[in-house]
């Protein structure tokens, strides 16, 4: 992918202050919330992979949310004591992107945890698509 300043500049309004500025999007007013298509979600500035649609799930609130990310080692969380609350923010590995927050409230059945991620910073690969985008070793996790 192109370096990370020549990216930046490509980013929407929203897209900027979501991953640079830690800012929300609007709830249900956002591009992934309900989209259930199969593939993998990547760090809208470096095209880092994050999650995948099979760990995806409606949680009503508004926002895409994730029971787990592809790998650890992609996320960074950091204590984030903003607005008076204290909350663990979730941060990208390679671009250190403002991706949303990771909360303790997810479905059991799929550990617990619900990654609750703005659209913004995202983009999506479908499954029929991650070969030719260079994604090709994660076509695994949909066989």
């Amino acid at each position: 992918m192109e370096n990370k300043e020549q990216r930046l500049k490509e980013l929407t309004a929203i897209q900027f202050q979501v991953t640079q500025q830690e800012g929300t999007e609007a709830p249900f007013q956002n591009e992934f919330d309900q989209n259930f298509e199969d593939g993998i979600y990547v760090d809208i500035v470096s095209g880092e992979p994050l999650f995948s649609s099979k760990d995806k799930f409606d949680a009503g609130c508004g926002w895409p949310a994730f029971a787990k990310p592809i790998a650890d080692t992609q996320l960074a969380e950091l204590k984030d004591q903003r607005f008076g609350m204290t909350r663990t923010e979730v941060r990208s590995s390679d671009a250190d992107s403002h991706l949303g927050h990771l909360f303790p409230d997810g479905p059991k059945e799929l550990g617990g945890m619900r990654y609750c991620i703005n659209s913004a910073a995202l983009a999506f690969v479908k499954v029929d698509e991650l070969e030719a985008q260079g994604y090709g070793e994660y076509l695994t996790l949909f066989k």
